[in-house]
């Protein structure tokens, strides 16, 4: 398969309308397509919908114990998929989104010095310290030609938590095992919790390798050291909140629990399992096929838009965009998308201070779809 074509199962017309779908719910005008939210126009695995219709079948849902091969099954994803040795007692299987997972694991650690973490950055982490009241540190990434890298040299002041999307979001790079073998070093020298938030990590393109934080550190630093994961992103079905974490400190990881079911949550959950168990046993052939797909529609917008791409995206299905280099003004990129080309992106402010004048772009469309984003992109390189 060239780098142009698309697998079939990706190449017909895909219609959310109607499905109360919060990415469409952005378009608000005839014709505008929606290109800011982190969500995919394409048709989910097969295996997952039919698990679904299996179990709905049954017409009793009530309280789920845990299963615990699903343990087992996390920790099997992670040796064939990423070649991590993942020991299934790490695993902690939650029936919530890695957002909730996070602020949960927050009030476990109780932080008593600022959080730290990127710019440009996904804004959740703002957005969860300030509903935490938990002070926080932004810390500026370099950005070199081939795109961003970790913070160099030490973390500034007392710092309780060091918190990182990877690969990163917004700009899809894959960290360097080295670089965050660094990192967890130094957040470890500040007393620190690494937690890698790897929530895009099996969208990593191919002839690139995603390092597990909790098996990518130095063996001495896991039990400083948290990855959040989640089957939302990469099998497309978010709307259906569930995530694990690896946890290999059991002290942290059996205070973790016992917060967790003060607010009401414990492990498994009936549709959470569901989906878990369709997507990480049956779901590999449909990932391969989506990553295909999305090689594909990065290089024909790569190629496009040239040096307006800051850093090459490596994973998932996010665009960077430098707002002057593709003709806009930095300060209203944005809205200047919308009105020339009826194309809803993210402004990048929305990823902190590192952000302002960019714009993040999602390219997880079918054929069709794609085609027209190319053609209405276009434009910007004609007026």
């Amino acid at each position: 398969m060239s780098a142009d074509e698309f697998p079939p199962l990706f190449a017909a017309p895909f219609d959310r309308s109607g499905t109360g779908s919060a990415k469409w719910a952005r378009a608000t005008a005839p014709g505008v397509i929606p290109l800011g939210l982190a969500d995919m126009d394409l048709p989910g695995p097969p295996a997952v919908a039919e698990a679904l219709h299996r179990r709905a079948r049954h017409r009793a849902y009530g309280y789920t114990v845990c299963d615990p091969a699903g343990r087992e099954l996390v920790a099997h994803w992670y040796r064939t998929r990423h070649g991590a040795e993942v020991d299934p007692d790490w695993v902690v299987l939650l029936p919530c989104g890695p957002r909730t997972a996070l602020r949960v694991l927050l009030e476990t650690v109780r932080p008593q010095a600022p959080l730290a973490f990127p710019t440009p950055e996904w804004g959740g982490f703002a957005q969860l310290c300030r509903a935490a009241r938990l002070p926080y540190r932004e810390l500026p990434l370099p950005l070199g030609p081939d795109g961003y890298h970790l913070p160099n040299g030490p973390l500034p002041g007392p710092t309780s938590a060091v918190l990182l999307s990877s690969p990163h979001n917004p700009s899809a790079r894959v960290w360097p095992a080295e670089e965050l073998r660094a990192l967890s070093q130094r957040a470890a020298e500040a007393g620190a919790l690494l937690v890698s938030d790897e929530v895009h990590g099996d969208l990593t393109h191919p002839g690139h390798t995603h390092p597990v934080a909790v098996t990518t550190v130095d063996p001495a630093l896991r039990p400083h050291t948290v990855t959040l994961n989640s089957v939302g992103k990469t099998f497309n079905c978010s709307g259906l909140p569930s995530a694990f974490a690896l946890v290999p400190d059991p002290a942290l990881r059996a205070r973790f629990t016992e917060e967790l079911a003060g607010y009401g949550l414990w492990e498994g959950g009936l549709l959470e399992q569901t989906v878990q168990r369709a997507a990480l046993s049956e779901g590999g052939p449909w990932l391969d096929a989506l990553l295909a797909h999305l090689s594909a529609a990065r290089d024909r917008l790569t190629r496009l838009l040239g040096p307006a791409v800051r850093s090459a995206p490596q994973s998932s299905y996010l665009l960077w965009l430098d707002a002057a280099a593709l003709g806009l003004p930095p300060g209203g990129a944005e809205r200047a998308l919308l009105e020339r080309c009826a194309l809803e992106a993210t402004a990048g402010d929305v990823f902190g201070p590192g952000g302002a004048g960019f714009l993040r772009l999602n390219y997880a469309l079918p054929e069709p779809l794609l085609e027209t984003v190319l053609e209405r992109l276009a434009r910007l390189g004609r007026s």
